[in-house]
Formats: structure tokens, sequence, C-alpha cells
């Protein structure tokens, strides 16, 4: 049944991986019309990290990295998540270096000159401006887990409410929680922009793909800006309909635990970080159609809002 579904079900490949056409594929198809151009013969292009750190910084799948990360930097400002120069974005670029937001910028004034680009130590190797300090936390998430591709930092009101009481909604009541992100994990509290601040994740990125930072704020990887921003979304979106569930003054209605293998079922076969996949009896059929139609329909709407 999901082979069939496949054709529409996005993320087969990775988390979330064909909701849109990666960016650094159109990057690559730009650089190779231009080597094409006027029919001469020209040889192979070079992966990014054999070429120099202006060259990359320059290239087309850096100026479309760039402008995805502009994209959601205003998204985050504009639905609230971000305020003040709070906040961070950045995607890798090949296998080097890494495109970043930088310090004492909010990120609803982002332009593409802002952005810096550093390599997996935190050098900044091209950009006028200082990096935010809290890159340290985003190339931790990459060293540990190579499917990270993008990491999305900000302070959403109803997520940091959960980490200011150092918790998580509960599970197995938002059909969306459970498919894109499951539990999420909470980090101890330390300095943000500290080395040990960067480490309090590193128990918890591989299998989780969104994590609240104690007293701080939130933080999600995926494989590209675009679907960690949804990632935070969705997680907002989870904790608000939590607290205003609980106001009603009705019990709550839980997913069937049958229904929430269903989902990891799924969550496995699509490839989604999943805490649960350890330790969980996974039905080997048995997907329903209706969940596969709700996965269509809540990317569908997703896309339409970014």
């Amino acid at each position: 049944m999901l082979a069939g579904a496949r054709q529409s079900i996005p993320g087969v490949r990775s988390t979330m991986q064909q909701t849109a056409a990666p960016v650094a594929e159109k990057g690559r198809e730009a650089a190779k019309a231009a080597s094409t151009a006027g029919g001469a013969s020209k040889p192979e292009t070079l992966k990014i990290e054999e070429i120099s750190p202006l060259a990359a910084a320059s290239s087309p799948e850096a100026e479309a990295f760039r402008k995805e990360i502009i994209r959601a930097g205003h998204k985050l400002w504009e639905r609230q998540y971000v305020d003040g120069n709070g906040g961070n974005i950045s995607v890798r670029l090949g296998s080097s270096y890494v495109l970043c937001t930088p310090t004492m910028l909010s990120k609803g004034d982002l332009e593409p000159a802002d952005i810096c680009l550093s390599d997996l130590d935190g050098n900044i190797l091209d950009g006028a401006r200082s990096r935010t300090s809290e890159l340290l936390l985003h190339l931790e998430i990459y060293k540990a887990n190579e499917r990270a591709r993008a990491v999305v930092h900000c302070h959403p009101p109803y997520s940091t409410a959960f980490a200011v009481t150092g918790s998580t909604p509960p599970n197995g009541l938002i059909t969306e929680y459970e498919l894109f992100i499951g539990p999420a994990a909470v980090a101890p509290y330390e300095t943000p922009g500290t080395k040990a601040f960067a480490e309090t994740v590193l128990p918890f990125v591989k299998d989780h793909n969104t994590i609240l930072l104690t007293n701080h704020g939130i933080v999600c990887w995926a494989d590209t800006v675009m679907h960690a921003e949804w990632l935070v979304e969705i997680f907002e979106t989870c904790c608000k309909t939590y607290l205003l569930a609980q106001q009603i003054g009705m019990p709550l209605s839980f997913i069937p635990e049958s229904k929430i293998r269903e989902i990891l079922a799924l969550k496995q076969r699509l490839g989604f970080p999943d805490a649960r996949l350890n330790d969980t009896a996974i039905p080997a059929e048995g997907i329903s159609a209706k969940l596969e139609r709700l996965v269509e329909q809540v990317l569908a709407r997703l896309e339409e809002r970014y």
C-alpha cells in the first residue's frame, strides 16, 4: 500500500526530503547550466568541498541556500518565534562548510550579504558580519548526525513555556506531532553560546529531530532549512493546542496504541527519526489509507504556508 503512496507521500529518502526540490539540487542544476553555456566543452564541476571557501560562498548552491535561510528567518519573525536578535539558522554546504545567520541581527531584517560561511570548527571563512555564538550548537548537531543538513533554533512562546518547565507535551494526542516529531527531548540548561551548551543536545540528536533547550527555546534539524522550520511550526502548534485543550476542562482523548504503532510503521518506512522505533514492535503491514491521506494533506498545507 505504501509503495503506491510513495509517489505522493514525500520524505522517502530522508526527513521530508521529497516535499520540495532540494535547494542544493537547484544550485547544482544552475551550475551545470552555466558550465555548458555556449556549447563549449568544460571540465567536470568540482564538488563544493574541493573548491576554495570564497568560491564556495559565491556558488549557485550557496546563493540558493541564502535565499532559503532568509525566507525562513522572515517567517520566524513574522510568526513571533523570535524577538530582538534572537534565533539562528544554518545549513550544510557540501561536507566542509556551513552557511549561518550572524549575531546581533533580527531575523526579519536578513539580507544575502548577512549570511556567513563557516567551517565545521566555527571559523568564519567569508562574510562581513560575525557569526552567532550559538553556531556551536548547530555544529555539534552536524557532527553527531550526518542526516542533519539544516538547523533552526528559535524561541516560540508556547514551546519555550514548556522549556521553562523542563517538560514536553504528552504524546498520543495530535497525529502531526506523532508523525513528524514524536517524543521531543529536553536538554539540560547550560549558558547559551558556550561549548557546554552546544553539547547538551548530543544524547538526543540521533533519535530526536526536535529538542527543547531548558530555560531557553527549541532547536530542530532536518534535511533542508524549510523542513527544519516546519518542525518548529508543528511543535509550537502542538504546545499551544495542548494548553488550550486543558482549559476546556474535558478529559483528553488519546490516539489508540494500535494506531500509534501504525504511525511508527509509517515513520520507519519514511525514514523519520523517533526514539520509540528502538523498542516498539512495528507491524509489518496495516498502514491505513486514511493515515496516508492525512500525511499528504498535512504536507500540502505546509507547502502552501511556506
